[in-house]
């Protein structure tokens, strides 16, 4: 399988190819470059591998919830690559995509995803792992404030931790939380090398869309309405 995969929707400017078993990736960590550099690393990312964009089965599209302007960008992105090759896009969660690193880096059984949301809130989502170590949701991801989960401890079996910047933007959601949690680990942002293998589980089960069918993961419908820009 040939997999293009790109991710803006945090400070992070992500993108990863995957031909066949190969994987190469890019991954900045660059405040509001998205727009600047996105476009030169996939071209970078699809020269060193030797293919063109029509080779592709599919774009992985990491879909947010996240900054609204850097999830509009690599919509935009993936749309106009999409169109431009007549392939589908596939939208996969950029927090289930921190989910997938952290499952797949250590043993954890369950993973609470904290991402920053601005107005002192956080995109909040948990997930447990299935068999193959992919992310699967415990709760559907949501708003929350900088107060207590109540879904923590309900089925408590193995290790919980925390993963996301949200955790570091806002001290009094970890003290709110912190008994629950048995580690706060130091990944904080989406990485589109993660969203590959969940890109290619949904498009197994036939989850890719046409390119003017993606439907960006905002949650928050007024922000994505401000005319004010809210960066990466």
């Amino acid at each position: 399988m040939k997999l293009l995969a790109l991710d803006t929707s945090s400070l992070a400017c992500s993108v990863a190819l995957q031909v066949g078993e190969q994987i190469l990736d890019r991954h900045e960590e660059q405040d509001r470059q998205h727009t600047r550099i996105l476009v030169p690393m996939i071209s970078a990312l699809l020269a060193e591998a030797g293919i063109t964009l029509r080779e592709l089965d599919a774009i992985v599209l990491g879909n947010g919830p996240g900054s609204f302007i850097g999830v509009r960008i690599a919509a935009s992105v993936a749309q106009g690559l999409a169109f431009g090759s007549g392939l589908k896009i596939v939208p996969v969660s950029s927090m289930a995509a921190i989910a997938a690193r952290v499952f797949s880096e250590t043993a954890a059984s369950e993973v609470v995803v904290a991402q920053d949301a601005h107005m002192q809130e956080i995109y909040l989502g948990i997930y447990g792992s299935d068999d193959r170590g992919l992310p699967v949701d415990v709760i559907a991801e949501r708003l929350h404030g900088q107060s207590a989960i109540p879904e923590l401890g309900k089925a408590r079996s193995g290790q919980c931790v925390a993963a996301g910047y949200g955790w570091q933007r806002y001290p009094a959601l970890l003290a709110a939380n912190r008994a629950l949690i048995d580690d706060i680990l130091d990944i904080q942002y989406p990485s589109a090398r993660h969203l590959l293998p969940l890109g290619a589980d949904l498009m197994r089960c036939g989850a890719a869309v046409d390119p003017e069918d993606v439907i960006p993961a905002y949650l928050r419908q007024k922000v994505a309405d401000r005319s004010a820009p809210t960066h990466p």
